[in-house]
């Protein structure tokens, strides 16, 4: 009988994958952003037949979502997104001050572990497959169990374009063999130079021990707050639209809307009108007891289905067009579940005496739940709005816009992105709307403008350090070029300094 050990055959496939993606990166590293982009679009162009079959096969293989919405991801990945790339410089000379004389280089980070999450699955790689290889790495990706079959399908048309355009083997790949075991291996082998985790939270201890930076998108627990100079029909329309799109995956899409006091009954009217139901507090209870398992892990039954569907799972009676579940609260708690991230049509809802009071509940909502991700505030008061993007513990502040578009850069100018950094708010080094920008350092390059001698006579002209006496420097030395005058200099400054350091002056 023959025993195949998964955990051990994962852990041998991702050192593979990672030691090939090593070689093949070297290659790629000397290909001009031109050879890149060529291959950037062979890839998108692929895909451009088989994005309705993907957005099906996803909703099927996944149960999360509408397949109809997750349709419109793809298609924004392979266009808006795409458009985006076009002309943008990663590699070789990024920029250029002739005036000045310097110059920066693109280099790209090297190789790249991506996870992509269940609830977006084939947006999110053909993003990151995208812009990695826009900035020359090479990346290695970890599907998640649930949506293997989706993100596998996706890689493989992606690699047989690339490919095609010259891309070198093993500069795009996957783990075959899915298992936790190679994933932490992908991570920690010495051949990774970063992480990219979107939305998968489970995996975010392990991206943290193993030494590499990491980007993480996926803390989305953001509050939308409606401030009394509003237009509160457009914001209740925004909200719902932002909370049933894709039936509510979208980790930017808001998890709970805080009211000011004055405009509540106003704000409650609105969303009625537009599906939302208020439930009792009976119902509510009822929902929340299904919302989270009793270790605190999400009830995946729940994820990504309409909220007729949710609300018939919890035994509660609504009319058919509703769109959204609220459930009116006062408090926030960690033991609540309307105060933490839901990935479906469910909502918390808060009422403040002032926009100030507001403020202060939705740091509590974001720092809750693994901290922020988006916040919207729908205001006209722009010392309000400023107030808020200045104190928010959170990765991206809209403003007048449905969250779940207005954070990928559907319905504002921030760069059009399926990875949204949590940065220092959350977890990861970027709070940025991820672009191939992330994915490369700059090498500065700096002509000589002025000679040595020029420095010591700028620096010593100005002598604000008090050091040693005015004259500790001689015309003679501005005149020389040796390098033993201007090691004796020096040898001076750091003398004059330390003497003044420990001098009485210093003392007091």
């Amino acid at each position: 009988m023959t025993i195949i050990d998964n955990d051990l055959l994962s852990i041998q496939e991702a050192r593979i994958l990672a030691e090939n993606a090593y070689a093949a990166q070297k290659q790629l590293a000397a290909f001009s952003q031109e050879q890149l982009d060529a291959i950037v679009e062979s890839m998108a162009e692929a895909l451009e037949q088989h994005t309705q079959a993907l957005a099906v096969l996803s909703h099927e293989e996944t149960e999360y979502g509408d397949w109809q919405h997750k349709l419109i991801k793809n298609e924004f990945v392979c266009n808006v997104a795409r458009r985006n790339l076009r002309g943008l410089r990663c590699v070789g000379i990024i920029d250029e001050d002739p005036e000045k004389k310097t110059k920066d280089v693109g280099v790209p980070v090297g190789v790249i572990v991506a996870l992509c999450p269940a609830t977006s699955p084939v947006s999110t790689t053909i993003y990151k497959a995208l812009i990695a290889v826009k900035s020359g790495n090479a990346i290695v990706f970890s599907p998640h169990p649930r949506a293997q079959k989706t993100i596998k399908r996706t890689l493989d048309i992606m690699i047989e374009a690339a490919h095609k355009s010259g891309l070198p083997e093993g500069a795009l790949s996957y783990l075959n063999t899915v298992a936790t075991s190679g994933t932490v291996q992908l991570m920690e082998h010495k051949a990774a130079s970063l992480i990219m985790n979107t939305g998968v939270p489970g995996m975010l201890d392990a991206a943290s021990k193993s030494g590499k930076p990491f980007i993480y998108g996926g803390a989305g627990n953001g509050p939308a707050f409606i401030e009394r100079t509003a237009d509160i029909q457009q914001a209740a329309k925004d909200i719902i639209a932002s909370k049933t799109f894709d039936h509510g995956v979208v980790s930017a899409a808001g998890q709970s809307i805080v009211v000011d006091g004055c405009v509540a009954a106003e704000v409650k009217s609105a969303l009625q009108s537009n599906g939302a139901y208020f439930m009792t507090a009976d119902e509510a209870e009822k929902l929340g007891s299904l919302l989270f398992y009793s270790d605190g892990k999400p009830n995946h039954d729940l994820i990504g289905i309409p909220a007729v569907a949710i609300a018939k799972k919890a035994g509660i009676t609504v009319p058919e067009n509703t769109t959204v579940l609220i459930a009116e609260r006062k408090y926030v708690s960690e033991f609540d579940p309307y105060s933490r991230e839901k990935l479906c049509p469910v909502l918390g809802f808060y009422i403040e005496p002032d926009w100030m009071h507001a403020c202060e509940k939705c740091i509590e909502l974001l720092l809750s739940d693994r901290c922020g991700h988006t916040l919207v505030i729908h205001s006209n008061d722009e010392d309000v709005i400023t107030q808020f993007a200045l104190k928010k513990p959170v990765g991206r502040v809209l403003v007048n816009t449905p969250a779940a578009f207005g954070s990928m850069g559907a319905t504002t100018n921030l760069f059009p992105s399926m990875t949204l950094g949590s940065g220092s708010a959350g977890k990861g080094f970027t709070s940025d709307n991820v672009s191939p920008m992330n994915l490369i350092y700059r090498r500065k390059v700096g002509y000589g403008v002025r000679n040595v001698e020029s420095v010591g006579a700028e620096i010593f002209g100005r002598n604000s350090l008090s050091c040693k006496s005015e004259s500790f420097v001689s015309q003679e030395d501005f005149s020389q070029s040796s390098l033993e005058a201007v090691h004796r200099i020096l040898k001076e400054v750091l003398e004059g300094c330390d003497a003044d350091i420990n001098s009485e002056r210093f003392q007091r």
